[in-house]
């Protein structure tokens, strides 16, 4: 590993920005740790050695209570995606909020008729049905009953080093022990090789990638299963997983061995919907038409709000029995739901996700150049990852470097994640309104970080 450079002395400044934060004057940092430790479940963690108290946001930045402003590079886990509070959200949850804030589906309203009409228009031709649920989690585990109904066939196949959720069956299709409990949760469900391109077998070197990938999802079919499948199922970019984007062909070949097994391709669009990876949808990147996708996070910029989207069959044959959910079309939050797709149009942030993520990626890969211990630098739009190794040449992954930027970053007034099955990836995935500048003072602070430690 190279000897890291002596440190910079000049400290990176958040980008200029013209919002004052109103006067906290709510409980103490201290005063909040202590009432959640006393009464909140300890399997709710926290980031950092020392804990940050987020009380307000406004598009790409937040504050905490002393007043103090950080870019938010972590977007609440993806989910902040026209930025946090924008107006018109704040203006539109408001409004309905003052009207009427819950009504079920036993009764007509015209909210979730239009936000269903908006958000199928989005999507090929043929995924013309929705259902709204409350999150990705919930979603996926309604999408995978939806396809056993539909096919009459029970075996799912997924990614190893997937996450798709933490209910008892979507806790099945995730793929890291860290986020399994030891309980029955895999019946029925097959993990096949994570088609990574920079951790797995095969890499970018190889002239065959995609289709040696794909060959093992066939495999897996063949010989895990009767020969006839419910699903297979897979995020278009790993999320959780260290951002782990698939060789370009992948997911075409995975989809034509799914479909010749009588099962559904599910796109999991949960982080990688609503232009993130400067596609509208993620799944357009590998040019596939998937049978259902599920949405959430950037789907409400932050409101409960989530979404399985599926063809009139696949729709069909699910009202063979009851199936209801409460809040499900919530009249507040498709309001929300509505106010982000207007937003993404008016603001043009399609366009905006993909110039300011390559203008990031460019800056990211200069690090990558410079810097030994930066194994991979990988994603598209503003979904990226920045995986720390001990050594290139094993990619050891460097947890505790890992740690030591996430720290020191928090100090400098940038939030990003961590992720990766060894917690070793810096997950950089801001709101969608960032600007270069933005993006400068994220290269900035993981250079000067770089430098320090």
């Amino acid at each position: 590993m190279a000897t890291h450079q002596q440190p910079q002395t000049i400290i990176p400044s958040l980008p200029s920005y013209d919002y004052q934060p109103k006067l906290y004057n709510g409980p103490s940092l201290q005063e909040v740790a202590h009432l959640r430790q006393e009464y909140i479940n300890p399997v709710v963690s926290t980031y950092y050695q020392k804990p940050i108290m987020i009380v307000e946001g406004s598009m790409q930045y937040v504050f905490d209570e002393t007043g103090k402003r950080y870019l938010d590079a972590f977007a609440g886990i993806a989910t902040i995606s026209v930025g946090h509070c924008h107006p018109h959200v704040v203006e539109a949850v408001q409004e309905q909020s003052a009207k009427l804030q819950h009504s079920t589906t036993l009764y007509l309203h015209p909210t979730i008729a239009e936000y269903g009409k908006m958000l199928v228009d989005k999507m090929p031709d043929n995924l013309s049905k929705v259902y709204f649920v409350n999150s990705g989690s919930e979603a996926n585990d309604l999408a995978m009953l939806m396809a056993r109904v539909y096919t009459q066939n029970f075996d799912i196949i997924t990614l190893r080093n997937g996450y798709h959720g933490m209910t008892g069956q979507t806790m099945g299709l995730t793929s890291q022990n860290t986020w399994k409990y030891p309980i029955p949760h895999n019946f029925g469900i097959h993990h096949a090789i994570n088609a990574d391109p920079y951790r797995g077998p095969w890499s970018h070197d190889d002239d065959n990638i995609a289709d040696k990938y794909a060959n093992d999802v066939k495999n897996l079919i063949e010989q895990a299963t009767c020969g006839n499948i419910a699903a297979f199922i897979a995020e278009s970019i790993q999320g959780v997983g260290g951002t782990v984007v698939y060789p370009d062909g992948y997911l075409k070949k995975v989809l034509e061995y799914v479909h010749q097994a009588n099962g559904l391709f599910i796109a999991d669009e949960v982080q990688t919907g609503f232009c993130r990876t400067g596609n509208f949808w993620g799944f357009e990147q590998q040019g596939i038409i998937p049978d259902i996708v599920t949405l959430a996070k950037g789907i409400g910029n932050g409101v409960p709000l989530a979404a399985v989207v599926t063809t009139p069959d696949i729709a069909q044959a699910f009202t063979q029995k009851i199936h209801f959910n409460t809040f499900a079309g919530n009249p507040v939050s498709c309001a929300a739901g509505k106010a982000v797709l207007e937003t993404l149009e008016r603001e043009n942030i399609q366009e905006n996700c993909a110039t300011v993520g390559n203008y990031l990626l460019d800056g990211l890969r200069q690090l990558q150049a410079k810097y030994e211990f930066i194994g991979d630098v990988r994603g598209s739009g503003l979904m990226i990852g920045v995986d720390l190794v001990k050594n290139r040449e094993t990619k050891e992954p460097d947890s505790q470097l890992t740690s030591q930027v996430h720290e020191l970053s928090k100090y400098l007034g940038l939030i990003v994640g961590k992720g990766g099955l060894y917690r070793n990836v810096l997950r950089i995935k801001p709101p969608l309104c960032i600007s270069k500048y933005d993006a400068n003072f994220i290269v900035e602070v993981l250079d000067y970080a770089f430098n320090l430690i």
